[in-house]
């Protein structure tokens, strides 16, 4: 069990002013049996009223609309939240029973969101990993922690190369980026096995074990393992999520959990700035993660926040 104490900062500046922003967030994080929230803050410029709801994932979603001239726009999210680690699966049901398990229930209501995927330029590669390790005569739950450690091991983990715009294709092709490429690659090979799996948007809280990722935001998947449940796992750091991975929100992709992202209305150049501190207890000193930067030229009128999200590290 842990307890961390999260402060996200996401600034935006525009180099003249900027009305009639809408912007949604997705900042709350997950409350269930093994992430309790103590206590989440949102204060934003001007003070808008933030409306929340409910997405189609269980995600709480953030909606909030700043109508006059502003410069900046700065979102402060301050989270307490007590994690605890999950148990590892038993794997004592037989291998043949598990992967009927996944069958069955692949086009149901529940699960038809994260088996479905599309095919790309390294299908076929991904295929015949599959067939050559013969991960279908082993448990779902060894076959992910294979895919996991293969992507961990033949993927460098190098910031700067690429974006939160990088298509699959082009990540696989690379062999190269940061943990929402590494995510990216290892969701696509878990469904093409056959397993549900999701995005997770998250934190990654710094420990002696897992030194990758330590970023504005994190991000992992969960793959369902059959009459156990949802299991995390980080490709980017070749790992169960434990106590220290903090969940934001989860989807298909990134689309349905990035953070912040919006409309504005105004020709500018825009700035994103994205600081994270953690502290593990309310008076000692805060570990402040990587800064994350982006810019954007001016474009049309109807400039798109999205556009300037921060990739997650």
């Amino acid at each position: 069990m842990a307890t961390f104490f999260i402060k996200h900062i996401t600034k935006y500046t525009y180099s003249n002013p900027v009305i009639d922003g809408a912007t949604l967030t997705r900042l709350h994080p997950i409350n269930d049996d093994h992430q309790k929230v103590i206590s989440h803050l949102i204060s934003i410029t001007k003070n808008p009223f933030l409306e929340t709801f409910i997405d189609f994932y269980g995600n709480r979603v953030g909606t909030f609309m700043v109508t006059e001239p502003h410069e900046e726009l700065i979102i402060t999210s301050e989270i307490e939240v007590i994690t605890k680690d999950k148990l590892f699966p038993d794997d004592s049901v037989s291998n043949a029973d598990q992967w009927s398990e996944l069958k069955r229930i692949k086009n149901t209501i529940d699960f038809i969101d994260f088996t479905r995927h599309r095919p790309f330029s390294g299908s076929e590669d991904i295929s015949d990993f599959i067939l050559d390790q013969k991960l279908k005569t082993k448990s779902p739950y060894k076959a992910v922690l294979e895919l996991c450690e293969y992507v961990y091991n033949n993927f460098e983990y190098k910031a700067g190369i690429t974006d939160v715009y990088t298509p699959l294709e082009e990540a696989w092709k690379l062999k190269a980026g940061v943990c929402q490429d590494f995510t990216n690659v290892l969701l696509q090979m878990v469904k093409m096995l056959g397993i549900p799996a999701r995005y997770v948007s998250g934190y990654i809280c710094p420990n002696n074990d897992i030194t990758r990722g330590e970023g504005a935001t994190h991000a992992w998947i969960e793959a369902y393992i059959p009459f156990y449940g949802w299991l995390g796992i980080d490709p980017t750091n070749n790992a169960i999520a434990n106590e220290n991975h903090v969940r934001l929100a989860i989807g298909r992709n990134y689309d349905d959990c990035s953070p912040v992202k919006g409309i504005f209305k105004g020709t500018v150049e825009a700035e994103m700035q994205i600081i994270v501190s953690v502290k593990t207890s309310k008076t000692n000193k805060a570990i402040t993660l990587e800064t994350n930067k982006t810019t954007t030229d001016a474009s049309n009128s109807y400039k798109r926040n999205i556009q300037m999200m921060q990739q997650q590290q």
